[in-house]
């Protein structure tokens, strides 16, 4: 059975919401849409408080190569332009929307009916995507029209896409492939002729036989695309880790998966790739998994961008009274939230309420060399180590020790017995390293 062979861990799967089809979630009364929302330059804000605003409508350029264009959700009136704390817990620059009715950019089409003919070309696609706002729906944001701007002397070969929604509680993916399999499909072709390659997969792990099913049925209507089912084990969505499984390529320390002729995209990003080269529309909501084991009512809903996290929770039965953190993302690698009135951005794949009693950590002891971080680590890293090294601001030879590798999954964490906070320090050395790898090429 194809799975990767380096680390990973095996959590509890917890997908409460699995059978929970897709619903609408109410628009809101308000929206704050922040100005980034994707990996790169933040962008350049292109109203001004008091305008009238439609759906679909442009709030904010992406002005440098690696950003994205940021699109009004709603229709209504420009309240201000301001920071506003969003899932980092920081303020960040956005636009605050007071909402009136539900009107649309003229030239989007909602209907539900299904465009198979890509009649684009594949320089018209990529630059559809990039002015439609299309990133990566994984969890990295990656502005989407960049991946398939292969670099110089290099080759795309292969497409893989990734349903394999590896983190415990999160099935919005799982849900996308059952429901909007077919335009899924059809995304994926846009890719292909966006990459110029023939050949893509999709991988998705055995414990959705439903969506495998499913997919494989209709991957028989679209020639070159081909499910591969993959044993279940955390964390099979990062990217090297996918290849690894699927191609059994290993992409080296420090590059990128078009090292070895590959790019990978997730399955939410094929369907907003549909959407946005099909049906001309800007990404401007997504599906988000609200769950929770205390929730009365865990759910998928289609959440436009920049509603308040508080409305998914009063949608799914209001907050649990034992409720201990509130996690954006899934919580292996999400990050407990500060607030719950903070935007549902396009990087929210989901929202878990974790229980009081299974919030807290436990005691901190001392290191005992049991070396399960190392052997849980799918990086081949030595969590460990780099862990040491950042705790004691020695981030100079945490970059030689590769911290930058470090894909944050928490898989050493997860299975450290002395409850150290091993993902909080890489999570610092990496930030640290960042900086000066940035002031040195300053200089």
């Amino acid at each position: 059975m194809k799975t990767f062979k380096l680390g990973g861990v095996h959590p509890e799967e917890n997908k409460l919401s699995a059978g929970a089809a897709i619903e609408i979630l109410p628009v809101p009364g308000q929206v704050s849409i922040p100005v980034s929302q994707s990996l790169g330059a933040p962008s350049k804000v292109v109203v001004e408080k008091g305008a009238s605003i439609r759906a679909g409508q442009l709030l904010a350029k992406g002005t440098a190569f690696i950003s994205s264009n940021v699109h009004s959700s709603v229709s209504g009136k420009v309240l201000r332009i301001d920071e506003v704390t969003d899932t980092s817990g920081y303020k960040r620059p956005a636009v605050v929307i007071e909402v009136n009715g539900d009107d649309w950019e003229e030239g989007i089409d909602r209907s539900p009916e299904i465009v198979p003919e890509i009649r684009l070309s594949r320089e018209e696609i990529i630059q559809k995507i990039n002015e439609m706002g299309i990133v990566g729906l994984g969890g990295a944001t990656f502005p989407s029209h960049v991946k398939l701007m292969v670099p110089e002397g290099m080759k795309a070969e292969h497409l893989l896409i990734n349903g394999v929604e590896c983190e415990p509680y999160l099935t919005s993916d799982h849900r996308l492939m059952l429901e909007r399999g077919r335009e899924i499909l059809i995304g994926i072709t846009i890719l292909m002729k966006g990459l110029n390659v023939n050949k893509a997969w999709i991988g998705i792990e055995r414990n959705k036989p439903d969506a495998i099913s499913q997919m494989d049925n209709l991957c028989k209507e679209f020639p070159g695309i081909q499910v591969i089912p993959l044993h279940v084990k955390y964390p099979q969505g990062g990217e090297k880790q996918l290849i690894r499984a699927v191609l059994g390529r290993e992409v080296p320390s420090g590059k990128l998966p078009i090292e070895v002729g590959c790019v990978v995209n997730n399955v939410g990003t094929a369907l907003a790739v549909y959407e946005a080269v099909q049906k001309n529309k800007p990404l401007v909501d997504r599906v988000v998994t609200i769950t929770g084991k205390s929730l009365k009512k865990p759910s998928n809903l289609l959440v436009r961008i920049g509603t308040p996290v508080s409305n998914l929770i009063d949608f799914a039965g209001g907050l649990p009274d034992d409720t201990g953190k509130v996690i954006n993302g899934g919580p292996m690698m999400g990050k407990a939230l500060s607030s719950i009135e903070v935007p549902v951005t396009k990087g929210t794949s989901g929202i878990v309420i974790i229980p009081e009693k299974e919030s807290r950590r436990v005691p901190v002891i001392h290191c005992i060399r049991c070396a399960r971080c190392i052997t849980a680590c799918p990086m081949g890293l030595e969590p460990v180590l780099l862990a040491q090294l950042s705790e004691n601001q020695m981030f100079e030879e945490a970059e030689k020790e590769r911290i930058l590798d470090c894909m944050e999954c928490g898989s050493c964490h997860f299975t450290c017995p002395a409850g150290r906070p091993l993902l909080d320090y890489l999570r610092l050395g990496k930030n640290k390293v960042g900086v000066i790898i940035r002031n040195r090429g300053k200089k």
